[in-house]
């Protein structure tokens, strides 16, 4: 009766106690099992279902529950494999398929879902989700072109509430590949579906694509707002933590994917190395992969704990992060794959910040601040934020000054002319836009002896920016791509290049902090929303503010002046090695200290029980 009425809380205690005097009996296994899958007690749950399905080998319910329980725990790959060897009793049809697929998609094994979605299909070939979920895992395999057409199939057939993130992937994958005619058809369809999105809208969006594609803050804040409303669906938030006197070492956790070998962990691990652990106790929560690389094993030092949390549920993380006392904890992934904002909708902890991996609000009411500096968000833009700003004195970004030095190459070895101006965009290709390249083979034409220099970031790419560069005039041969290489190899090469050009409306982050490490020239064009002022933000704190521009034709101009200025360009690049040493940006002890003490300002208005409020830290440390 108590499962019936959905009491599940008092269900699950009476199915315990039955239990506990038979504990053979199936019926109240099964129902013990669905009662704590219900109340989000996912391991108790699967421990049920195992059990019953140790008496019963063939009970398909139980099965479920605990695919279910697996699932729910995020482990993927033993849930697809439980399926795929399910008993002849349990039905091959579509929605079979369906959930395999979703399984194997999540575990990273794309063709086997593919091979799942594509039988489900066969069945259902109007299930506009499968056709959705055939999108994502083509793409995932870097088969841009087939990812399209599976988006739009779904969005054909409707995808109700995801109709929105659809239509947002469709656009940012056309951009992957460069097919600007029709991404530019595609972003105005996106930008008009947001604002026909009804206040307090709930939906999964892909927020990374509309903060990468368009200039535009106001709907950035709208889309995130919907999309973290998603993500804290059916979360019943923890009690509030009592305002007490802070301890003499303020507890901070940081929850991310990317304690491995990657852009976020590259820029941060020297901070987590140096706050200073007489003021603070520092706990990395990871939910990424083990990938074996020297910066995981640095990751797992970096910090006073390192704890892998990747196969625990959202909910079994944040009881974690509340048994362990944390006071502040830091979002290092936001909007972004494999962001985990349900962790944080359950307010494990008194203070919640969002901080590095996402370009943008989070639109969290759950989030308490944003981290950045008055160049990437000022006060004036506080508007387009969820959170109170935080600003740093400095640029906002973090560094780490163990990162390797450029080693000496030759442009034979990188591909390059030995004789011409190299002009490098090693942006990823989404951040390129048919107004981007406007400009740069405007430069070309400009520049006889130029060559530009891209990154191949994918196969397709490539053939596309050439035949765009033939409809401006260019020959084809003038663009030169670079393959991917290891973090060494690529700051060496990067020191060929002449001058960096930087994208917009999504400035590079980690890339034009490599370019100005590696001692080259970068100009950048400024927009209105966070990811289009990075650039800005980063030149100020090397002393270049002169080539943050905020007019196109300024842009182009710089450039321009630069490439007919040889001397100028020696002289940049002398500053920028003699900034290694010298500038902000690369002060990474003068960086950790502010950071640091942000977080103690943030973590003392929750102690002092005053309500949030913006924090802007005067000064820099000495």
């Amino acid at each position: 009766m108590l499962a019936k009425a959905g009491e599940w809380v008092q269900a699950e205690k009476a199915f315990r106690d039955a239990c506990s005097k038979a504990p053979r009996d199936p019926l109240y296994l099964l129902n013990l099992a669905r009662s704590e899958l219900q109340n989000g007690g996912y391991v108790a749950a699967g421990e049920s279902a195992q059990r019953l399905l140790a008496l019963q080998p063939d009970n398909d319910i139980a099965l479920n529950i605990l695919v279910r329980a697996l699932h729910k725990q995020r482990r993927h790959k033993e849930a697809a494999a439980l399926m795929a060897a399910a008993p002849a009793s349990v039905p091959r049809d579509a929605v079979y398929f369906q959930d395999l697929g979703e399984y194997l998609f999540n575990a990273g094994m794309y063709e086997q879902a593919i091979t799942a979605l594509f039988d489900g299909l066969a069945l259902n070939i109007d299930h506009a989700l499968s056709h959705f979920r055939l999108g994502l895992s083509f793409n995932a395999l870097g088969l841009k072109k087939e990812a399209v057409e599976c988006l739009r199939t779904g969005l054909i057939l409707g995808l109700g509430h995801g109709n929105l993130a659809a239509q947002s992937l469709v656009a940012f994958i056309e951009h992957e590949v460069c097919r600007w005619g029709q991404a530019r058809e595609d972003v105005a369809r996106m930008r008009e579906m947001v604002r026909e999105l009804p206040a307090h809208a709930v939906a999964w969006v892909s927020v990374f694509a509309q903060v990468t594609l368009t200039d535009a803050p106001e709907e950035h804040l709208i889309v995130a707002q919907a999309c973290a409303r998603f993500h804290a669906q059916g979360i019943e938030p923890m009690p509030p933590v009592k305002p007490s006197t802070l301890p003499a070492r303020l507890r901070v956790g940081f929850v991310s994917s990317d304690l491995h070998q990657h852009a976020t962990a590259a820029l941060m691990a020297e901070t987590f190395e140096k706050l200073d652990r007489s003021r603070f106790e520092v706990i990395l929560y990871s939910h990424g992969p083990e990938d074996g690389s020297a910066m995981r094993e640095r990751m797992k030092h970096a910090g006073d704990r390192f704890v892998e949390v990747s196969t625990l549920s959202d909910h079994d993380v944040a009881a974690m992060i509340r048994s362990d006392g944390v006071h502040v904890l830091v979002d290092l992934k936001g909007h972004t794959r494999d962001g985990r904002l349900g962790i944080f909708a359950y307010r494990p902890a008194p203070v919640q910040v969002s901080y590095l991996g996402f370009p943008g609000t989070t639109g969290a009411s759950y989030i308490d601040y944003f981290i950045g500096d008055a160049i990437v968000s000022p006060l004036s833009q506080a508007g387009n934020y969820s959170e109170k700003l935080a600003l740093m004195p400095r640029c906002y970004q973090a560094n780490d000054r163990q990162r390797a030095l450029p080693e000496p190459m030759s442009r034979q070895a990188a591909g390059l002319p030995d004789n011409a101006l190299v002009l490098c965009g090693f942006n990823q290709p989404f951040k390129l836009s048919p107004d981007v390249f406007d400009v740069w083979c405007r430069l070309l034409q400009q520049i006889p002896h130029a060559v530009l220099w891209l990154l191949q970031w994918n196969d397709q790419a490539p053939a596309q920016l050439r035949q765009e560069a033939v409809a401006r005039g260019i020959d084809p041969e003038r663009l030169v791509f670079a393959p991917r290489v290891g973090a060494r190899q690529h700051l060496s090469r990067f020191a060929l290049a002449d001058v960096y050009l930087d994208a917009w409306p999504c400035n590079g982050h980690t890339t034009v902090s490599d370019a100005l490490w590696a001692g080259v020239p970068v100009v950048t064009y400024s927009g209105h929303s966070f990811a289009s002022r990075v650039g800005a933000s980063l030149l100020h704190a090397v002393g270049l503010s002169d080539y943050a521009t905020s007019e196109i034709s300024d842009y182009e101009a710089k450039v321009l002046a630069l490439a007919r200025a040889p001397d100028e360009r020696v002289r940049i690049r002398r500053h920028l090695i003699e900034a290694r040493d010298s500038a902000e940006l690369f002060d990474s002890s003068g960086f950790t200290q502010d950071f640091g003490n942000l977080l103690m300002a943030m973590a003392q208005r929750w102690s002092q029980g005053l309500p949030l409020d913006h924090i802007v830290l005067e000064g820099a440390a000495s």
